[in-house]
């Protein structure tokens, strides 16, 4: 229980270990960003790390002058496109054994497939901005074997949407007062918004009926 607790602490306090992190590790700490958001985009088993208030948050530090917009910017839309290109070619080489192996979660497939294919090619851009979701399009995109130069290209323009605009949102957003003195309870509301599509696709699956042979 203590270990969720802390855990808790980081992720609302996550501005003010990053500060002492810095004066401690100075550079190192964009190297830490870079691995932690190459591992939530790269790494399929770990579609919970913090990626989107992260970013904000280092935007915050940016508008702040403690950190270098222009590195956080190049060095982490780099670890987003490298991750999601990772993840598909896991998927492409490895992922109907992973997933016939029990290994990972077949409901996050299942879902993600059911995104890919209402929304097709776009699901890489859009899946940036759900979390989870986001960690499995790329992989899913590689079972499909979708094209890789055409996987890119919605790699790369996604990776600049999502890492460029909450990082943006940080930069210019951190300067308010209001957002300032409550950054804790805007972390929060990005973390809860950022899961609602996820909770409402769940939700959905659940409520869906399941589908039986007809007796004969």
């Amino acid at each position: 229980m203590s270990d969720i607790h802390h855990l808790l602490q980081i992720l609302l306090h996550f501005d003010q270990y990053l500060i002492v992190f810095l004066q401690e590790y100075g550079a190192w700490v964009y190297a830490l960003l870079f691995l932690i958001l190459f591992a939530e985009t790269g790494l399929v088993i770990m579609p919970v790390l913090p990626g989107d208030s992260m970013l904000f948050i280092c935007g915050t530090l940016a508008g702040a002058g403690i950190m270098s917009a222009s590195w956080l910017l190049g060095l982490l839309v780099t670890a987003a496109v490298l991750g999601d290109a990772v993840n598909y070619w896991m998927g492409r080489r490895w992922g109907a054994h992973l997933f016939g192996g029990h290994l990972l979660n077949v409901r996050y497939l299942d879902t993600t497939q059911r995104f890919y294919a209402r929304h097709g090619g776009k699901t890489v851009i859009i899946a940036r901005f759900l979390p989870i979701i986001r960690t499995f399009a790329p992989f899913v995109a590689g079972i499909a074997t979708m094209p890789y130069r055409r996987f890119f290209g919605f790699n790369l323009m996604g990776a600049f949407l999502w890492v460029g605009g909450l990082l943006g949102a940080g930069y210019f957003l951190g300067r308010f007062p209001w957002v300032k003195s409550h950054l804790n309870i805007v972390i929060v509301a990005i973390i809860v918004i950022s899961l609602v599509p996820a909770a409402l696709a769940w939700l959905q699956q659940r409520l869906q009926p399941s589908e039986h042979p007809s007796s004969r």
